[in-house]
């Protein structure tokens, strides 16, 4: 017969797995900072030894890492996403800038379809309270902080689609975007029309989201993404014209 005894689950695998999920659904964040060994031992309501126990065996599958005198952090699993080469190849040529953009168009559309059916009241709470401070942002002359709250928003969107390997991907994609591999996004945010442009996109992706209207809201995903996309070509195309220009100045001032 197919059935074997039941045997009771040490707590240690109970802490492992808890932990596992919470990295799986992007609760706990690469690099984030967990409770003193003392405070997560309470809260999970184990004894020290066998979270410690947890805590090694999380290690040894590359999900913790620990700091002398600093604590315990969960790792920076988004760095195996894409090799130290292939960034540099992202980097160095600028058709990667407008695969980049296309890829994002597709997933983040589909992300705003899922999140449309699928988030939760709260997830489309934690949406509105970013745009909120994309709104409050926008009026502030540094656009730095409008600017993050750009990355929060579409990440908040990717979140409430629940899909744990989207997530991931789409995070790792991301982190990559905010070391500047694929363009700056600062530099779209300098211009007060563009700026303008932009929250007026984040707003029609925030109602059709709001209104749980899922064409509506990749539509809405699209079009931001086309006017990203188009942004930085014409910006590509303006740079290419200054560089003639001034290669013109110089060689009539030497004439």
């Amino acid at each position: 017969m197919p059935f074997e005894r039941v045997t009771p689950e040490k707590l240690s695998t109970a802490v492992t797995r808890q932990i596992e999920k919470l990295i799986l659904r992007g609760i706990l964040r690469p690099g984030e900072r967990l409770p003193s060994e003392r405070e997560l031992a309470d809260r999970l309501g184990v004894s020290r030894p066998s979270l410690r126990e947890a805590v090694a065996e999380l290690q040894d599958k590359g999900l913790l890492s620990t700091r002398a005198g600093a604590g315990i952090f969960v790792a920076d699993v988004l760095g195996s996403s894409f090799s130290p080469a292939l960034i540099r190849l992202f980097a160095d040529h600028d058709e990667a800038v407008f695969d980049y953009i296309a890829f994002r168009r597709d997933l983040e559309g589909l992300a705003a379809e899922r999140a449309a059916r699928l988030a939760s009241d709260t997830d489309l709470k934690v949406i509105q309270a970013v745009f909120d401070k994309m709104e409050t942002a926008h009026n502030k002359p540094n656009p730095n902080d409008e600017a993050r709250l750009d990355a929060e928003f579409h990440m908040g969107i990717i979140e409430a689609s629940h899909n744990v390997v989207m997530l991931h991907m789409m995070r790792s994609m991301f982190e990559l975007l905010q070391q500047g591999v694929f363009y700056n996004r600062q530099v779209m945010f300098k211009q007060r029309t563009t700026r303008g442009a932009l929250l007026d996109q984040h707003r029609a992706i925030n109602t059709a989201l709001q209104a749980r209207d899922a064409k509506g809201a990749r539509a809405a995903v699209i079009a931001h993404l086309d006017y990203v996309e188009k942004s930085l070509a014409d910006q590509q195309k303006a740079e290419r014209n200054e560089s003639i220009a001034r290669q013109r100045f110089d060689h009539e001032k030497s004439r």
